[in-house]
């Protein structure tokens, strides 16, 4: 079972959930550079910094046991927020993108619920599993090819979309296969 057990678990402020804070202001700063300055290849540079600043604040919340419930939540919010709007800014000019789009949602609003009942029937905040945070790194990689390349190749194009979306898709199933298990083993 997963379970923070160190002094930060009841904890709001804490390092890595201002960092991830700090991403959820990066967001109109980012919408700001892709549709006011149009300049993609600053934007994309943004959501690298961005993955960097996720990527810091998972280390240093494991590293120095500041797992909190709240950055359970905090950090996947901040991801997903980040990736919808990209995702959505991007699909402005590649259409197939909002395949990407409709899918997170979906994955998102299961997690939501199903994450919710665990709580309630478990008392426990699950946290991020290996393969959600595989389909972010392949989302952004996706967002910044884009990105950095906007007349990319349209093979290309839809190749590194549709790996996006089985990525999603893949971590859906995984996330559903573990939430029922919890929620199965508490019955």
């Amino acid at each position: 079972m997963d379970t923070a057990a160190g002094k930060y678990k009841d904890k709001i402020i804490t390092i890595p959930n201002i960092l991830s804070l700090f991403r959820f202001c990066l967001i109109p700063v980012i919408i700001w550079i892709y549709l006011g300055l149009e300049n993609y290849i600053l934007a994309g540079f943004m959501i690298l910094f961005s993955g960097f600043t996720d990527i810091v604040d998972g280390y240093i919340a494991r590293k120095f046991d500041m797992i909190s419930d709240v950055g359970k939540v905090l950090d996947p919010i901040a991801d997903k927020s980040t990736q919808g709007v990209v995702v959505l800014l991007l699909a402005t000019k590649f259409p197939l993108i909002l395949v990407v789009a409709a899918l997170i949602l979906i994955k998102e609003v299961f997690m939501a619920i199903s994450g919710y009942m665990v709580v309630k029937k478990c008392n426990i905040v699950l946290a991020a599993e290996w393969y959600g945070k595989l389909s972010t790194v392949i989302i952004t990689a996706m967002m910044v090819l884009h990105l950095f390349w906007p007349e990319l190749n349209p093979i290309l194009s839809n190749i590194s979309i549709i790996i996006s979306a089985l990525s999603v898709l893949g971590a859906l199933v995984l996330y559903a296969i573990r939430n029922f298990g919890y929620l199965n083993s508490a019955k």
